[in-house]
């Protein structure tokens, strides 16, 4: 019996404008209305996430960065798990070296050091997850959706890092190229030890502490209501909740998702763009989850 529904965001529980539509939020709060709670799990900071909830008219406890910090519904943080000051240098490093655009997000908000990247890394993600739109669009689009999320933009990166008053939570980088270029990158952070190293797109890998990850996170929130992980049901579409899915009793890929999500997931749901989300839902809802076929592709 499902007692408590988590989705991550990006390519899950957001359409292709990044927009939750109006079926994953009646699909929510007819959950919500049955006693089920609802919680995000999302690579993004709070800033990014809750506006986005927000629009929706939705309210919910948050897991963020990927589990780097953890908000009550009221918006009260209940953990933080941060990089180090002297491995995010490292970090920072490496990133240099192959010339590659990074953010930093931190307890003070997201930081940026060059708000055309930013843009384009955002318009990239649309124009590829939604082949209808024109970059030209993407771009628009993209600078659109921004303009409603709270980012700090920097001359110098490493003046953050050295302000011992900021905590850093997640590093971002971003590559056109993909795993071509960002799959060498991850091995060699790898190697710098304790680190959580994941991908929400193809473009993008994203760095967090080893005890920053969505499995973690929602373990630890589904204890603090006291319901049994099986009881729980998780949606995902990429790397970075593969932890999540592997531990949940009611785990959903989408069908847009990575192959390694399908991998791991016990049912398959549709794509972000066809209500995913809510579909997964209902099904729990109307006690039909039996009528859905478990992958078998194991």
């Amino acid at each position: 019996m499902v007692k408590l529904i988590v989705s991550d965001m990006d390519g899950t529980l957001l359409n292709e404008k990044m927009t939750i539509s109006q079926a994953n939020a009646d699909a929510i709060r007819e959950a919500e209305r049955q006693g089920i709670p609802f919680m995000v799990a999302t690579g993004r900071g709070f800033t990014e996430a809750k506006p986005l909830l927000d629009e929706a008219g939705l309210s919910c406890p948050i897991i963020t960065l990927n589990g780097a910090e953890v908000y009550s519904e009221k918006g009260n943080i209940l953990k933080t798990a941060g990089i180090t000051k002297d491995t995010a240098r490292k970090i920072l490093t490496t990133i240099r070296k192959h010339n590659l655009y990074c953010e930093i997000t931190t307890g003070k908000g997201i930081f940026s050091d060059n708000k055309a990247k930013r843009i384009e890394s955002v318009a990239s993600l649309l124009f590829e997850t939604n082949p209808d739109t024109t970059y030209k669009m993407a771009v628009v689009l993209a600078a659109a959706r921004l303009e409603i999320m709270n980012i700090n933009y920097i001359d110098d990166y490493d003046e953050l890092i050295e302000d011992e008053t900021i905590d850093i939570l997640k590093i971002i980088a971003f590559s056109q190229d993909g795993s071509k270029t960002l799959g060498p990158v991850s091995a060699e952070l790898d190697e710098i030890g304790d680190l959580a190293i994941t991908s929400s797109f193809e473009n993008n890998i994203e760095i967090n502490h080893v005890d920053a990850q969505k499995g973690i996170a929602v373990s630890e929130m589904a204890k603090r209501m006291d319901i049994d992980l099986a009881d729980v049901m998780t949606f995902g579409d990429n790397l970075n909740d593969l932890s999540m899915l592997k531990i949940t009793g009611f785990s959903f890929a989408m069908e847009n998702g990575a192959q390694e999500t399908k991998n791991v997931a016990k049912y398959l749901t549709s794509a972000n763009n066809e209500n995913g989300v809510a579909e997964g839902i209902l099904l729990a809802l109307n006690n039909r989850l039996e009528e859905k076929t478990e992958i078998s592709i194991r």
